[in-house]
């Protein structure tokens, strides 16, 4: 087990690789967390921090770092129409540009009392890709995770040239409740480089386009959706599917990850030919994940919330699956744990583990949350070593 000194010791060696404890820790002060709480239960192991991203806030600069790229920032319209400058990347091969959603169109952009799914729009994401295909890139990751919106990329697919036009022969409104009225689909102005270029969307959810496990009934409602919004957001996206079949002889309303981002799976394969991938597949690849992985002993992994939805393939389940092609054990530490969470053990996960070793109220453990994560991953290694026999 583990990596030999000269001198014949074994020395433990563990992996840490969690996601962004959303609104308390970034991926990268989480894992700086993680491993204080290993050092104190086991000083003398080795570790390596591979802090992950999901394709939503995180993945540009996690990226871009990992390949020697560079970072541009690009002028464009918010999800409620407010102008703000977004973050996207070159990577180090210069041909490859990645983006995020939540830079143009993600709910950090929006206050929490101006959530309006109905209103969002994904334009802006479409002007970044505009972006990218302007500065020669000719290969596009688009990371789906953190948006505010549920239009279908209907608002991305305008700002790239395409149509989208109701009963009337008029544009549609901006946001989710603008796709209900859409009847045609003109490609005809489609910007030409993106008949050259790879698209490739960043997704980590299998969710279809409509119905119970769609994206306005599993996504709506941290978007701001309210339960009347989200029946009247998945009716728009049910029209929207069947004008891209009867239209662009496409099927999109069953197809696994269509309901990423509020539908913007579904629009980004319909509307620019783009390919649905793994995103922690793309984001491990790009940071060689595996090649630290392969000597370690033990992988530490994480985020805010496990529960049921988890399981979908979010990204602890993405690391988990990679660990375990491997033959090693994982373990997940956890802000907090929701219904069903016990399910992410059928996915290659070992144990996992809340930060909180007492009733706190949330704010207070989201407040107090890297000495929560440092005390429950020493607590957790603790566990390993007298498991081990160290």
């Amino acid at each position: 087990m583990g990596m030999e000194k000269e001198c014949g010791v074994v020395t433990v060696k563990i992996l840490i690789a969690p996601q962004s404890f959303k609104g308390s820790l970034s991926s990268y002060e989480a894992a700086k967390a993680m491993e204080k709480g290993v050092k104190a239960a086991m000083s003398d192991c080795e570790t390596v921090l591979l802090p992950i991203a999901d394709g939503g806030e995180g993945t540009v600069n996690a990226m871009v770092e990992a390949t020697g790229g560079k970072l541009i920032s690009t002028r464009v319209r918010g999800p409620l129409g407010v102008s703000v400058k977004a973050v996207w990347g070159i990577l180090g091969d210069r041909n490859t540009a990645v983006i995020e959603m939540a830079a143009a169109s993600g709910l950090n952009l929006i206050p929490k009392n101006e959530l309006n799914p109905l209103l969002a729009s994904t334009y802006g994401t479409g002007e970044l890709i505009l972006a990218a295909l302007e500065s020669g890139c000719r290969k596009i990751i688009i990371g789906l995770g953190d948006s505010a919106t549920v239009d279908g990329g209907a608002g991305m697919a305008q700002a790239l040239g395409i149509k989208l036009l109701d009963a009337e022969g008029h544009a549609i409104p901006s946001g989710g409740a603008g796709v209900a009225k859409l009847r045609h689909i003109d490609i005809s102005g489609r910007h030409p480089l993106i008949e050259e270029s790879s698209i490739i969307c960043a997704c980590d959810v299998t969710n279809p386009l409509c119905g119970a496990d769609g994206a306005a009934h599993v996504y709506g409602p941290q978007k701001g959706a309210t339960s009347d919004m989200v029946n009247q957001l998945d009716a728009a996206l049910r029209n929207l599917s069947n004008i891209i079949r009867q239209e662009l002889r496409l099927e999109v309303e069953n197809m696994p990850g269509a309901g990423a981002a509020g539908g913007m799976g579904a629009g980004l394969v319909a509307f620019l030919n783009a390919s649905l991938q793994s995103g922690i597949d793309i984001i491990c690849d790009s940071i060689g994940f595996d090649k630290h992985l392969a000597d370690s002993d033990l992988v530490l992994t994480g985020e805010g919330r496990i529960d049921h939805q988890t399981a979908c393939g979010k990204t602890v389940v993405g690391i988990a699956r990679r660990a375990k092609l491997a033959g090693k054990m994982v373990i997940a530490i956890a802000g907090e744990l929701g219904e069903g969470y016990q399910e992410v053990y059928n996915c290659g996960i070992d144990a996992v583990v809340s930060i909180l070793p007492r009733c706190m109220e949330r704010n207070d453990a989201m407040k107090n949350a890297k000495k929560l994560v440092q005390e429950a991953t020493e607590r957790t290694l603790k566990l390993f070593h007298v498991s081990h026999g160290r």
